[in-house]
């Protein structure tokens, strides 16, 4: 009986243990730091053996198969341990692909990726496709692959989960955009992160197809240097495209294996420019799986968009309170400035990815009339805004930083929390940051 070590006892853990046990393997789960009750409580139930606080080198190096979770880097003494003996280190995309014959929507960027993943999982739900959204949101894939498999995934894939493939091959992947972003993973090497993402088009052929941004020079530019095998479908905001996305006179449209489809940006239920790429790349996976044109215009106006992500929160005192938690890198950070037509108290900071503020400069200059660190570490905020923002408060926790924020903020102005940093330093995540927000915002 092959042996499988998942390492991580977290979503995707606990999801590619009951599949590997489903499948005839003999599994064990470790986890350095405490497994959550709610995931030790499913181990119990299917029997699966598991330990946390450690990890237990007899039982993990004997491994014929290891699943490492995408938040342990492959830096780790251990991972390279496993590596030197020959054993196999994949992600959970990767094992979970195996046993299911579902089509794949696979969904990578900087930026983006989440809210294109639940506009695609909507588009394609409300057009009659039995489909399933997992990867880095909601349910674990592999569990669903393990106890619901469905025609078609939409996955939305982190760099990290991009690492730890050999086969995984999407029918349709999609790269939302590329910028500087988890650079303490790659040697601070913006070209190793790049070539990360692009691992989600490796083993495709010419029967699948890669969704990108043209505007973005990044993408390319690579392109240009590393042609992939799959059809390249281009979506932009200022070029027409043979075959893609672009925009015309206020309207998406979108051209692709002779079907095209024409929108009025006007109908769309979310703002911002950032936003009409994303509606145009989850149109064009849309297309390619053909929902019909009138289900994708009617789905486009009823979406939602994400929680923590330019969420309105309250208005106190005709004062916006604006929630985007989970703008954890600069360029996020920039399109939420760029958004808001207010001016703003901002609330920044965190644990700091390698980032550079300087893009942030002149949004900063033209609508920033106070800054609000909320971080362990505020030193390089200091550096980069000190001299250009006459207000500068630092603070430690988030009810401190609402409160200050609720003192200075006058009338038609916005808060916004659009951290540009991760949240572990005083959250546990980015939603556990933006729910703190939001609570601290009602106890005004």
């Amino acid at each position: 009986m092959a042996r499988l070590v998942v390492l991580g006892g977290g979503e995707s853990g606990v999801g590619t243990a009951i599949l590997g046990q489903k499948k005839g393997f003999e599994v064990f789960v470790s986890d350095k730091g405490e497994i959550k009750e709610d995931y030790s409580k499913v181990l119990e139930h299917f029997e699966i053996e598991w330990e946390s606080g450690k990890h237990s080198e007899d039982k993990i190096l004997n491994a014929d198969l290891v699943m490492k979770s995408p938040g342990i880097p492959d830096k780790v003494p251990l991972v390279k341990q496993l590596v030197e003996k020959g054993v196999p280190v994949i992600s959970e995309i990767e094992f979970a692909s195996k046993y299911t014959d579902a089509k794949i929507i696979g969904i990578t960027g900087s930026n983006g990726k989440t809210t294109t993943t639940m506009l695609t999982h909507h588009l394609l739900k409300d057009g009659g496709v039995h489909v399933g959204m997992a990867g880095n949101i909601g349910d674990s894939y592999a569990k669903m692959v393990a106890e619901q498999d469905v025609d078609l995934y939409v996955l939305e894939i982190s760099s990290f989960q991009l690492d730890g493939i050999v086969d995984f091959k999407p029918h349709i992947a999609m790269i939302t955009n590329i910028t500087p972003d988890h650079l303490d993973r790659y040697d601070y090497q913006f070209e190793k992160y790049i070539a990360s993402k692009f691992r989600i088009a490796m083993n495709q052929d010419q029967n699948d197809f890669l969704i990108y941004d043209a505007d973005d020079k990044v993408i390319q530019n690579w392109l240009k240097e590393h042609p992939v095998q799959s059809k390249l479908l281009p979506f932009s905001l200022k070029e027409k495209q043979q075959e893609g996305a672009w925009l015309e006179n206020d309207k998406i449209k979108i051209n692709v294996e002779h079907k095209t489809l024409d929108m009025s940006i006007d109908t769309l239920a979310l703002d911002g420019q950032h936003n009409v790429k994303n509606t145009m790349a989850a149109g064009l996976a849309a297309m390619l799986v053909n929902v019909r044109k009138e289900a994708i215009r009617q789905s486009i106006q009823t979406f939602q968009g994400v929680p923590h992500r330019l969420e309105k929160v309250l208005k106190i005192n005709h004062v916006e309170y604006i929630n985007d938690s989970k703008a954890t890198n600069v360029n996020a950070t920039y399109y939420a400035l760029d958004g808001i037509k207010k001016p703003l108290v901002w609330i920044v900071g965190g644990v700091d990815k390698g980032n550079d503020y300087s893009e942030l400069m002149p949004l900063v200059r033209e609508k920033v009339k106070a800054v609000i660190c909320l971080g362990m570490d505020n030193s390089k905020l200091k550096e980069a805004f000190g001299n250009v923002i006459d207000l500068m408060v630092e603070t430690y926790s988030m009810e401190e930083a609402v409160k200050v924020a609720y003192k200075i903020a006058e009338r038609g102005d916005a808060v916004l929390l659009s951290p540009a940093c991760a949240s572990f330093d005083l959250f546990e995540n980015y939603e556990d940051r933006g729910n703190q927000f939001k609570a601290a915002i009602k106890n005004l």
